[in-house]
């Protein structure tokens, strides 16, 4: 089929079909997967390439982590795979935490699309899966060996037949082989559902390939995200922060330079590789360093490889930051997530007003394994299961709004209802609400955490994974802002409980934690009394804050009780 001539319209409509593609590829994810942190959560990506293996477009649904790091993977399925070797009905799978998106708990699966014969392009999808073997979801390892079944970059599929021993293997080392394998399949038939709108979309268009679409997105990303970066002043700084890591703390720390053309950001001088599972490979670092640029400078442009292309991203090896295969990196996304405040903390140096204070940071997740209770004979019907659950905290506050509550900034991922968590296993959420007085202090507000209590359902024990951070490094403010509450977690005996790590919890007993909020930003004293106000009647901040922090005035806490006694909005 000949190609046609196509004009600069016709090519944006093109551009603006693609990403609705790869949404829909997205929402049969959702749809169709297994685990509930796709279904529940959106920890996923999906993205449409070229044949040279740029993305042209990503999903809106997804997480930066995996859609800004599979940018990267799908060079490396072509160069492993060997584009003689790919055929109609190959799909493609890995794990690879250095070639995929940062951990071996992410599927990453390729599918290349073939038009009237010849390979067109690839659609690729990654979701993050419940278990994969080894130790189980955490940072108790101390190699990536110990973390799980690792699947190299191979067919899943030849020429549309599975390859049966690949899903035989897989299932032989997972604790949930009916959930890992639902999810792969729910990966392979999305790509199919992409490749299908694509070969809709070239059929319509009259395209023999991509190559025109790909050069239209292409230079355009590039041109407008070059011109962003031209207009911010020369200048470097640096910026650094510290949380709590495993054992030791952690500092990252970074330095900005601004180009005519690109930003480079190295992250020298960050500590080493941890001997836990919270060290980033690369590929994570630069996916989430590239999203924080993004998000101050060319929020607009939508992401693909030549609007990314500007964004270079370089850490020593050895660095927690760039960790160099077998170290342990099952929770990367703990370090990765603090990236992009790491790099707010040198960029408000250089263009002030336009960043956040830091937030949450991290995702306040946790796993439950559970099983029969061992210190008395169990009831009928107790049974062993693996139930992740997503969690946030408050994100910082902006030069213009307070920071929201209870949401994932920089991942983007959704927090799990208590129903879908308590449909998954055995397991009660006896608490799950806001946590008044967390955000932190300023003229806008840093956004609240949350309170949470979980325990199994009678007759169970569990073991609890803990991956929460913030619990002795708070989320700092900004301008003046004052820092956010930070983490807490016990037993509802008083048993302390680690911020980190697998810990045992007996039958009867609740674990009860608190998530930490975000930082403020300004002088709290500016604040709007009306806002002031407004967190009194709603409890996000006691009367002590209001009258400590904030200033306000016996009128104004008379006129607050009056407005609620009537059941007005302040």
């Amino acid at each position: 089929m000949a190609g046609k001539e196509h004009s600069r319209v016709a090519y944006q409509v093109m551009w603006n079909r693609l990403i609705s593609v790869v949404e829909e590829q997205a929402q049969a994810l959702v749809r169709t997967a297994f685990s509930t942190s796709v279904r529940e959560a959106g920890d996923l990506s999906a993205g449409v390439y070229d044949k040279r293996g740029n993305m042209l477009a990503q999903a809106v649904t997804g997480t930066p982590g995996h859609v800004n790091a599979m940018a990267d993977s799908v060079g490396h399925f072509i160069r492993r795979i060997g584009r003689q070797n790919m055929f109609e009905g190959d799909i493609y799978i890995t794990n690879d935490p250095w070639e995929g998106t940062g951990h071996l708990h992410d599927i990453t699966m390729v599918t290349p699309s073939f038009h009237g014969g010849a390979l067109a392009g690839f659609l690729a999808c990654t979701a993050h899966v419940v278990d994969i073997g080894g130790r189980g979801f955490g940072a108790d390892a101390q190699s990536v060996y110990e973390e799980g079944l690792y699947i190299p970059i191979m067919k899943f599929a030849n020429c549309g037949a599975v390859d049966e021993t690949l899903v035989r293997v897989i299932r032989g080392n997972v604790r949930e082989p009916d959930q890992l394998i639902g999810d792969i399949f729910a990966l392979a038939t999305c790509n199919e559902i992409g490749h299908r709108r694509l070969g809709d979309m070239m059929e319509e268009y009259g395209l023999a390939d991509l190559d025109g679409i790909a050069e239209f997105i292409l230079e355009n990303s590039r041109r407008a995200t070059i011109e962003r970066i031209a207009a911010l002043p020369r200048r470097n700084a640096a910026g650094e922060m510290t949380v709590d890591g495993f054992d030791v703390p952690i500092t990252l720390r970074v330095n900005v330079t601004i180009h005519k053309d690109r930003i480079v950001t190295d992250f020298a001088g960050s500590s080493g590789v941890d001997k836990r599972g919270i060290n980033c490979p690369l590929v994570y670092t630069k996916a989430y360093c590239c999203y924080a640029l993004k998000c101050a400078i060319a929020p607009e442009i939508p992401n693909n490889a030549a609007s990314l292309a500007p964004f270079e991203i370089t850490a020593p090896e050895n660095t927690i930051v760039n960790a160099p295969h077998p170290a342990p990196v099952a929770l990367r996304h703990i370090i990765g997530h603090f990236v992009p405040d790491t790099v707010y903390d040198a960029l408000d140096k250089i263009i002030p007003g336009v960043v956040p204070a830091e937030g949450a940071g991290c995702l306040c997740n946790f796993q439950l394994s559970l099983r029969p209770r061992t210190d008395a004979p169990p009831p009928l019907g107790a049974r062993r299961s693996e139930v992740l659950t997503f969690n946030s905290g408050g994100s910082g506050a902006r030069p213009g709004q307070d920071g929201l509550n209870a949401t994932a900034f920089p991942s983007g991922v959704m927090t799990m209802p208590i129903e879908a968590t308590e449909h998954a296993g055995p397991v009660i959420i006896w608490r799950k609400e806001l946590r008044p007085d967390s955000g932190g202090a300023g003229r806008m507000r840093g956004g609240l955490g949350q309170c949470m209590e979980v325990g199994a359902v009678e007759g169970h024990e569990f073991d609890f994974q803990a991956m929460f951070d913030r619990g002795r490094h708070a989320a700092r403010g900004r301008r003046g802002g004052g820092s956010g509450a930070p983490t807490t977690i016990a037993q509802d005996d008083g048993a302390p409980m680690r911020v980190k790590g697998k810990q045992f919890v007996p039958h009867g007993r609740i674990v009860v934690m608190a998530f930490p909020g975000g930082g403020g930003y300004g002088d709290p004293r500016d604040r709007d009394p009306a806002r002031v106000k407004r967190d009194l009647a709603g409890g996000y901040i006691s009367a002590e804050a209001a009258r400590e922090l904030y200033g306000l005035s016996e009128a104004g806490f008379s006129a607050v009780e009056e407005s609620v006694r009537k059941g007005e909005t302040v």
